[in-house]
């Protein structure tokens, strides 16, 4: 059972502040349509939507990008967006957010990844997905290398966010690990399914119970088959850590020469589980460079995700309701 005291606590809360963290990955746009239905097309059987709200959101990297700044840190996205209308709107948010689009490149060749989704009477109707998950060029995969040998110095992390959209090639992935590295700097990452185990030699690796059947090839569903997951995964991947994430179970913690920890589910109710992940590596991140070993940050993402997981909808993590929920149950 890992419990922390308030002075630890508010020790690590103060070194949130500031923390720079470089996030790799596939930065989307997330649309959002809300509207009812009071009839249907009469050119097809289908309902028609009357729109009375729309908005958008971060997604994919971007989204963790957003749950750094919130958690008090500066996230340095590194991405690739294209030259369309959603690029303009992912762009505008960027500035409302305070995050730096400096090293967010721009190819004319490739759409911006949007997620669209229709809502009627608080229904999920329909989803339209607009992206392309061809690995990026030689050419913008040369560029985003260049930009982030450029910043290593000044960043206290780095998070590889990979949804398999094409920015986190075998190259990026590789030479990215190695440029890290090398500098000491501490890298975490969470993974899909293509590319696996191209990220060895990382300080965290965060699969969750699906992609770790998909790729171990195995179901992963007693404690036994859990704990044997773990442990190959630290063999194939010699990472420093592997974090299971379990769901409702929680989190399962391996580490060379180490006995596993488990840490149950801090939801108190589940609302919505969308962007969880997002949540646990931001937090993850931010914890570990603010010094706190690897329980204590598991400890914190893992309320982190049970904070945001009791809203619904995709919600970043607020520092002060983050540190305040630990606090309280902590008296």
């Amino acid at each position: 059972m890992i419990t922390m005291k308030i002075n630890r606590l508010d020790e690590l809360k103060k070194k949130f502040n500031g923390k720079k963290i470089a996030v790799i990955g596939d930065v989307m746009l997330d649309c959002y349509y809300w509207g009812i239905v009071k009839r249907i097309s009469p050119e097809a059987p289908v309902p028609v939507v009357e729109v009375d709200n729309e908005f958008f959101r971060f997604g994919g990297a971007a989204n963790v990008a957003y749950n750094l700044v919130k958690l008090g840190a500066y996230p340095i996205p590194f991405g690739v967006i294209g030259k369309d209308t959603y690029g303009d709107i992912f762009s505008g948010l960027l500035k409302e957010a305070n995050i730096t689009n400096e090293y967010l490149l721009i190819d004319e060749s490739r759409p911006t990844t949007a997620k669209t989704r229709i809502i009627a009477h608080n229904q999920h109707v329909l989803r339209i997905d607009k992206e392309s998950t061809a690995s990026i060029s030689a050419d913008m995969q040369n560029k985003l290398l260049e930009n982030f040998l450029f910043v290593i110095d000044e960043i206290d992390g780095v998070i590889l966010q990979d949804y398999n959209k094409g920015v986190l090639t075998s190259r990026v992935i590789q030479e990215a690990i190695s440029i890290a590295n090398k500098k000491g700097k501490l890298i975490t990452v969470d993974p899909k399914f293509h590319n696996f185990f191209e990220y060895k030699n990382v300080t965290v690796f965060k699969p969750n119970r699906k992609e770790a059947e998909d790729v171990l090839g195995m179901k992963i569903r007693s404690s036994e088959d859990v704990s044997d997951a773990g442990k190959k995964l630290l063999t194939k991947l010699n990472a420093k850590y592997i974090l299971l994430t379990l769901g409702e179970s929680g989190i399962a913690v391996f580490e060379k020469g180490k006995n596993e920890k488990r840490m149950p589910t801090k939801a108190r109710k589940v609302s919505d589980v969308s962007g969880a992940g997002d949540t646990v590596i931001s937090t993850l991140t931010v914890a570990l460079s603010a010094g706190a070993d690897i329980y204590e940050a598991c400890y914190l993402a893992n309320y982190a995700a049970g904070v945001v997981c009791e809203e619904p909808g995709i919600v970043p993590i607020e520092v002060e309701k983050l540190f305040d929920t630990v606090i309280k149950d902590n008296q």
